[in-house]
């Protein structure tokens, strides 16, 4: 926590709007988005930048998207919209539908993001896009959930500013291992240079993550946590529906590099035990208040830690439930680590 996760603490995005200078990509795969297309593509294709195109890819849509995207095309001439159908002979999937977005984008740079995302500003483009230096081939954005109030809604927010933690100080590191398809940019040539999804393909999920951790490498990844830069999208709003969604990303775990794996089931492990541990010195234990001055270093540490960090990330007032959600997280991860490693998905939308 304190080697990797005090980069992050002292990370500080460029405040100065950064001078746009590379045509851009933008990628979206749609399955049955017809509502989120018209809601939102309007503020991806107004965003304030020169020179970008947005690809939409309608995956093998039931609903009204093929309509929608045509009504905005007419008024959008930066749109192009790709269809994919149902084939008998192969399943499509995201996957598919993303390398179908790839090889329509006229540009070298491409920037990903999904269709019930919203960027936060209109630099969203121009602050993604300004990493693009040097060695960088990827850029990993963050896509925080929109506060809705509730106990759900506070811990879905808050696991996904404790994920971004671990990625994004990772990356600082030089160890990057993963990133979020809700904002995420890297590019052609490296897409095409290590055949795309090619060793994948028949995972279901893993787009976003899996193509990171496996082209990903000490020099060629940076980071974006500007709060312009950041694309909100709603949360799950029942029990039920996190499970399907939680169960979809933990199962492409198993599939990370080896040295990635025994970090994070280092962390998730030894997190949970750490509780399990401390209940056990209380109840069992001859010193509880040694117990006691341990659990409170810990919560402490994570405080001083942390609180910038959740600042940065639209988080500030969930700091406050570190001390009962830090509990809930390692249980949820380590469940959720099982659950995927033994139940496979079969669909992405």
């Amino acid at each position: 926590m304190i080697y990797y996760h005090r980069r992050l603490s002292k990370y500080a995005p460029l405040e100065e709007l950064p001078t746009p200078n590379l045509p851009i990509s933008v990628i979206i795969s749609a399955r049955n988005e017809e509502q989120n297309l018209l809601n939102n593509l309007p503020a991806i294709l107004e965003q304030d930048y020169p020179d970008f195109e947005v690809v939409v890819v309608n995956d093998c849509s039931l609903d009204e998207s093929e309509q929608a995207l045509k009504e905005l095309c007419v008024k959008y001439s930066r749109l192009k919209t790709v269809n994919v159908t149902e084939n008998d002979r192969f399943k499509t999937g995201k996957k598919f539908a993303l390398t179908m977005g790839i090889k329509a984008a006229k540009n070298e740079h491409l920037l990903f993001t999904d269709a019930d995302c919203r960027p936060a500003s209109v630099h969203w483009i121009t602050r993604m896009a300004a990493n693009f230096t040097g060695r960088a081939e990827i850029v990993l954005g963050y896509s925080p959930y929109e506060y809705k109030g509730g106990l759900l809604n506070n811990f879905i927010r808050f696991e996904t500013i404790r994920t971004a933690i671990n990625y994004l100080s990772a990356a600082l590191a030089g160890n990057a291992y993963m990133g979020i398809g809700r904002n995420l940019a890297y590019t052609k040539t490296l897409f095409f240079k290590n055949k795309g999804f090619a060793s994948h393909m028949h995972v279901m999920s893993g787009d976003d993550d899996l193509f990171v951790n496996e082209n990903a490498n000490a020099d060629n990844v940076a980071i974006e946590i500007h709060p312009e830069a950041f694309t909100y999208s709603p949360p799950k709003t029942s029990f039920s529906a996190l499970y399907r969604q939680k169960r979809r990303h933990m199962g492409v775990g198993k599939m990370y590099r080896n040295k990635h794996r025994r970090m994070l089931s280092f962390d998730a492990l030894t997190g949970f035990l750490f509780y399990i541990l401390v209940v056990l010195c209380f109840v069992f234990g001859h010193d509880p208040l040694l117990a006691a001055g341990i659990l409170l270093f810990r919560v402490i540490t994570q405080l001083i830690l942390y609180y910038k960090i959740f600042r940065k990330l639209d988080g500030k007032n969930l700091i406050w439930y570190l001390p009962f959600f830090d509990l809930v997280y390692y249980v949820y991860l380590n469940i959720f680590g099982v659950i995927g490693t033994f139940i496979k998905t079969t669909q992405w939308k």
